[in-house]
């Protein structure tokens, strides 16, 4: 990959459009990009970053979106980066836009516009740009997939980030496996491990779950069994629990079956009990039945006599409400002649009463000349009606303009009122604008000093903490050394006692005819003895191990307490021995009156747009005043012409409305006169009308009541019956006749007569003997049913405990190799010497390879003094696999990269950064990596070492790169040539390319 082109627009510190031509600094190889603190040399990497990866790197992810924008630039300028490379042997322009909150075109306040991101390639043949997407997720994806790195691996293969590497040597296993874990992707090595570990688990509970099943089986089945069963007494995983159920679910069984036998024998003789009990119970049952039945017909033929009368009364009424149906009709015609009669009526009562009392006596035809006469007056209105409309709308259009008119001439006074304190708005305006901008200038001065004022307060605070942590370690030192001296002195005073009876141990190796190794006698005649607390070997290698032990301790704490009284040194110096107090004092001061200016310079804006609105008002408000002049000519002359008009109308409405309140009052009271007329006459016709059929419907009442035998209609009508009285009479007496035909038939049953003639039947006796013989059938077949339910369920948890032990077999031998591969994989077997996790044992080739990568430069950086070596041996009970040592020639002792000084660290952390570039590359694929960013840690290096570490960046040339260093160190500048400078002003930030 390799930069051609960078162009920033309104990104963090540069308010204009700044470009960075990369093939002219890459020309010379190795550049320096440097610049005042905080004029904004990572953000030029932050924007290489955001042009690839759409984010920026590190703790600077919650920078995204909008508030990537600069505060310095122009609100109608977007935020952009645009990003020229060659990455794949393919030339690429890649156009990134953050979100943007931008001023609205019409209108005030702001709207948001949407990140719009761009991908173009250059096409060779052609000579020209061709657009290949604009989706975010396109566009990622194919950047991923030519770079063949994360963000994370970019950030760290490209962008070097020494302060990462410094902790990277002095961190333990588990922060090494979590960076290297990121960088190579291993994750699909530790889901193998959790997919191992997962398995194991859930073959391990369908194993339990196996023999739980079991077990409850088993319960079951002695449920079933009773005492014919006895459960096993193993637990689930047991050996031979499958045998003992299966063996104990045979003879339950057996036993089942032998009581199944005798139940079924039970219940055929409470069978035949129960049959010959019923047939005695029906027998008498029915003969209490014919013996009850003849009495019940005896007592129902003394009651049909005792209401005979109430039954010939019956039919006469019956035969009376015959005849006067005959009548009915007629009865029906007159009660409805009637009922119209009464209703017309009392409509011409009603119709009469809503009428002059001229017309109280009139006849219809009257009352019908009337209401035309009144009709033919009000089609003379209509006229008139259409000038009472002209006039209300004359006089809404009168009163609309009166309205206008007061509108106008209060708006008029508004303007003027508020055009006369124009003047001293806009010069308060004025003074806010300049306040807020001396206000900005003193925030930009006092944020200068808040960083070094910041880290001379932090190095003071970590000088305390390392005072306090240095004499506790300076304590700590002191006693492992008396240890140490201890521990040495009893080793030597064992050694010592051992030498002091070496012969009585080697005359317990002697033995009768073999040579003495001493001397080479045959014969021994007195061995010497051991005394009382001899010392053996055994002792002295305890002694001497508990020693080597102790001094290991003293060599730790001395290279902690030197390590500890360099970063005191180092913090005292960066704090220029100031008091924390007066440093803390002096960083809230500074703060405080940081905060008072930017809340000060914070209504720059708001001013600025205060008065910006303010014009416009004032614009706006002449405007209205020369319109409200113009409307008030205008509403003179309509005036006038209105005024006119409505004095013709009201002349001529006068003469038509007469003594009424208006012309519409006029005609509604004509309306309603003609249409009263007209009811009234209809009234009297209809009531005239009802009274002929009444007089008609009399007559031919009385004829049909006279035919039918009745004196009077009268007569007639009281004895009709309506349809329920008549259907329930019927019903009656039908209701007799049938009950006594019923009698008759029970009383002539020859089995019923022959029944009453015997003896009483005795059903309580029979019924007790039935329910006795049917409780012994009930007991019988509930035995033969549990008896038999019993076999068949003890058959069915045989064959699901049988099912079971077949089924577990494969399950048991799946569990045993899952859990030793698991266990192999996780470091917790004891095939797994080194206890390594599958994931640590990846890691560990790779740092292997990184180590290996690492010390070629290394050599070169010092000299040929330090080698990185990969370390794979376990610490104490922990596990093994990501230890990382240094071995210093001079010496020629292995050491821990935590003993390494700052200088040191820093070339060492810059060789394994190259390192792991080199490794993660060939990892992504081989992709070529041109360029190549170094951001600070110069600083701490001598004239010799810096030669010789820049020697090493030159030395990438040779693979075609291109190095850029990020340093505010001075004497970079004047060894590399070729430089991008970073200036930062009050209007932002601007970059300016030297020595090219």
């Amino acid at each position: 990959m390799r930069l051609h082109r960078l162009d920033i627009t309104a990104f963090g510190p540069f308010g204009s459009t700044q470009s960075v031509d990369f093939d002219a600094l890459s020309a010379a190889g190795l550049f320096l990009l440097h610049g005042p603190t905080g004029a904004g040399k990572t953000s030029v990497l932050d924007a290489v970053c955001y042009a690839l990866y759409g984010t920026v790197p590190g703790a600077r992810q919650s920078g995204q979106g909008t508030s990537l924008r600069s505060d310095h630039a122009d609100p109608a300028t977007r935020t952009g980066i645009r990003l020229e490379l060659t990455v794949g042997g393919r030339r690429l322009e890649i156009t990134r836009q953050p979100p943007w909150e931008r001023p609205k075109k019409r209108g005030h306040g702001t709207t948001l516009d949407k990140a719009q991101t761009w991908l173009r390639e250059y096409d060779a043949t052609t000579g020209a740009w061709k657009d290949l997407s604009r989706s975010h997720q396109e566009i990622g994806e194919e950047v991923g997939g030519l770079l063949g790195m994360s963000r994370e691996q970019f950030c760290q293969v490209v962008l070097l980030p020494q302060g990462d590497f410094a902790r990277f040597l002095r961190a333990d296993a588990g922060a090494r496996g979590q960076l290297l874990g990121r960088l190579f992707d291993t994750q699909r090595f530790a889901d193998v491990e959790k997919r191992l570990a997962e398995r194991r688990k859930a073959t391990e509970a369908r194993v339990r779950e196996g023999d739980a099943a079991l077990l409850a089986a088993a319960h079951r089945m002695h449920q079933e069994a009773g005492d014919a069963m006895e459960l096993p007494e193993l637990a689930p995983g047991e050996p031979g629990l499958a045998e003992a159920v299966l063996t104990a679910a045979a003879v339950a069984r057996s036993t089942a079956r032998e009581r199944l036998t005798l139940a079924r024998c039970r219940l055929t003789t409470a069978e035949s009990a129960q049959s010959a009990a019923d047939r005695a119970l029906a027998g008498i049952r029915e003969l209490a039945r014919l013996q009850g039945r003849f009495a019940e017909a005896q007592e129902r033929a003394a009651r049909l006599e005792d209401r005979a009368g109430d039954r010939r009364a019956a039919h006469a009424r019956m035969e009376r409400a015959r005849q006067a149906a005959a009548v009915a009709p007629a009865l029906e015609l007159r009660e409805a002649a009637e009922a119209g009669y009464r209703e017309a009526a009392a409509a011409e009562a009603r119709a009469r009463a809503l009428l002059p009392e001229a017309f109280a006596q009139a006849d219809a035809g009257g009352l019908a000349g009337a209401g035309r006469r009144a009709a033919e007056e009000l089609g003379g209105l209509e006229s008139a009606r259409r000038a009472e409309r002209r006039l209300a709308e004359v006089e809404a259009e009168r009163g609309r303009l009166d309205r206008q008119e007061r509108d106008d001439e209060d708006a008029l006074r508004e303007a003027v009122g508020w055009l006369a304190d124009w003047d001293a708005v806009r010069a308060g305006l004025a003074a806010r604008i300049d306040s807020a901008q001396e206000a900005a200038t003193r925030a930009e001065q006092l944020a200068v000093q808040r960083d070094p004022a910041r880290r001379q307060l932090a190095a003071a605070r970590l000088r305390d903490e390392l005072g306090r942590d240095t004499d506790e370690l300076q304590r700590s030192a002191l006693t492992s050394a008396h240890r140490a001296a201890d521990a040495r002195t009893h080793w030597l005073d064992l050694k010592e006692q051992r030498l002091a009876g070496i012969a009585a141990e080697l005359a317990a190796d002697l033995t009768d005819g073999a040579p003495c190794a001493v001397c080479g006698a045959t014969e021994h005649p007195a061995p010497a003895r051991k005394v009382a607390g001899h010392v053996d070997r055994d002792a002295e290698e305890r002694a001497l191990t508990a020693y080597q032990r102790a001094d290991e301790e003293r060599a730790q704490d001395e290279r902690r307490l030197g390590t500890a009284r360099e970063a005191l040194a180092a913090a005292t110096a960066a704090a220029d021995d100031l008091p924390t107090g007066r440093l803390a004092a002096r960083m809230d001061e500074l703060e405080q009156e940081y905060t008072r200016a930017r809340r000060a310079a914070a209504g720059l804006h708001a001013a600025h747009e205060e008065l910006r609105l303010a014009e416009q008002e004032r614009e706006r408000r002449l405007a209205g005043r020369q319109q409200a002049e113009v409307r008030a000519t205008a509403r003179l002359t309509r005036r006038d012409g209105l005024d006119t008009e409505q004095a013709s109308l009201k002349e001529e409405l006068a003469k038509a409305r007469g003594g009424a309140a208006s012309v519409a009052a006029r005609a509604a009271q004509l309306e309603r006169q003609a249409a009263l007329l007209a009811d009234a006459a209809d009234a009297v016709r209809s009531a005239a009308d009802t009274a002929r059929h009444l007089k008609d419907a009399d007559a031919r009442l009385a004829d049909a009541a006279f035919r039918a035998g009745f004196d009077t209609p009268r007569d007639a009508a009281a004895a009709l019956l309506d349809d329920r009285a008549h259907r329930e009479l019927q019903r009656r007496l039908d209701d007799w006749q049938s009950e006594e035909a019923a009698v008759r038939a029970v009383l002539a049953e020859a089995d019923t007569a022959a029944a009453a003639g015997r003896p009483p039947a005795d059903t309580e006796a029979a019924e007790r003997d039935a329910a006795a013989a049917a409780r012994r059938l009930r007991e019988a077949v509930s035995g033969r049913d549990l008896a038999d339910r019993c076999c068949a369920e003890l058959d069915r948890l045989s064959a699901r405990a049988a099912e079971d032990v077949r089924r577990l077999g494969p399950l048991r031998e799946e569990y045993e190799r899952v859990a030793r591969l698991a266990a192999l994989t996780a470091g917790t077997s004891a095939d797994n010497e080194r206890r390594m996790r599958l994931e640590s044992y990846v890691l560990a080739a790779r740092l292997e390879q990184v180590a290996a990568a690492a010390t070629v430069r290394l050599h070169r950086m010092s000299s040929g003094r330090y080698t990185l070596v990969h370390s794979d041996d376990r610490s104490g009970r922990g596990r093994s696999g990501l230890g990382l040592h240094v071995v210093d020639a001079w010496t020629g002792r292995e050491r821990d990269t935590a003993t390494l000084s700052g200088g040191e660290t820093f070339f060492a952390s810059l060789a394994l950064a190259l390192g792991l570039a080199d490794v993660v590359t060939d990892e992504a694929g081989g992709v070529r990596l041109d360029t190549l960013f170094i951001d600070e840690g110069f600083g701490s290096l001598d004239d010799q070492t810096l030669d010789e570490v820049l020697d090493v960046l030159d030395s990438l040339r040779e693979r075609d790169r291109s190095v850029g260093i990020v340093s505010h160190v001075p004497d970079l500048r004047r060894r590399i040539h070729a430089q991008l400078e970073v200036a930062k002003g009050r209007s932002g930030s601007a970059l300016r390319l030297r020595g090219v």
